[in-house]
């Protein structure tokens, strides 16, 4: 059974588009992440597929459930995560949590405490006096104490410190280890890279490219840095251009025999050719009209 399944589900906010046509499957089991910069339309995706806001068209299922009719069974099977969670200021942090699992009518007390203790999380506290880091680890116990099918988290390591990072991502390790689907958005490439096995970059609202994190960082592209010359090669297919004195370095995504026959024309100093990371791969999928984007 598929975890999550849309067919041309989109959602416009008047005249404003927020995604536009999403054809996406997620298998059940799968740690897959969804890519894209602010803005591109992942919160929205997530909160059309949690049925927090009714699709303008299209259709999607969660767990062959679907999102307008069965919005009760599939919060049941789900955990979210918002992206900036609220909570009643005034409460104490365990009273939150409780509160959190007493709406699903199920104890989750010994899992929560757990979550707790791992994340170092003060359940003593008010939340008018946690750090915006601290007020996400309660977002991360209320998400994942009833222990979900599906955990949905949006931007989720926002405002935690590497240490709190890496132990979260320990926690949803063993919850995938033990058969639950991770659907997470983000923008930080080096987390999906690590942690995801599939994933989709999104622009604008629309899925430019699905796949393995394995496939997807194989684009073709090199990262070219040469020295001895103050302008680029005259060369179709370059990107991300950088200049530093008389060393320019660019990705290149065309013909590796033109790309050697240029060179070899120029007065170099020097050449190096090289694998691009996993950042500049990504901007591959991010060219429009020539012009790029910096980072996602």
């Amino acid at each position: 059974m598929t975890a999550i399944k849309t067919s041309s589900l989109s959602k416009y906010y008047g005249r404003s588009r927020g995604i536009i046509d999403i054809n996406l499957t997620v298998e059940e089991g799968d740690f897959f992440g969804f890519i894209g910069p602010n803005g591109a339309g992942k919160s929205t995706m997530i909160r059309t597929l949690l049925g927090l806001i009714s699709p303008s068209g299209g259709k999607a299922e969660i767990f062959g459930k679907d999102i307008c009719r069965d919005k009760r069974e599939i919060l049941e099977l789900t955990g979210y995560m918002p992206s900036e969670a609220a909570f009643y200021p005034n409460m104490k942090v365990w009273d939150v949590i409780s509160l959190s699992a007493g709406l699903r009518r199920i104890d989750c007390t010994a899992e929560a405490k757990k979550l707790c203790e791992r994340l170092e999380l003060d359940t003593k506290k008010k939340i008018s006096e946690l750090s915006l880091g601290n007020r996400k680890k309660v977002s991360v116990v209320c998400a994942l104490q009833h222990m979900p099918k599906l955990c949905v988290l949006d931007e989720p390591t926002s405002g935690l410190d590497p240490l709190m990072q890496r132990e979260f991502y320990a926690i949803l390790e063993e919850r995938n280890k033990a058969g639950a689907a991770i659907f997470l958005s983000s923008h930080i490439l080096s987390e999906v890279r690590r942690y995801c096995r599939h994933a989709a970059v999104i622009r604008e609202g629309r899925i430019l490219v699905t796949d393995s994190i394995e496939n997807l960082g194989h684009t073709g592209a090199k990262r070219v840095t040469v020295s001895g010359i103050n302008e680029p090669p005259a060369l179709k297919d370059i990107r991300d251009v950088r200049v530093n004195g008389d060393t320019i370095s660019f990705l290149y995504g065309g013909s590796p025999d033109v790309l050697l026959s240029k060179l070899a024309s120029l007065s170099l100093s020097d050449v190096s050719i090289t694998e691009p990371d996993f950042e500049e791969i990504f901007m591959h999928y991010y060219a429009k009209e020539g012009k790029q984007y910096d980072t996602l």
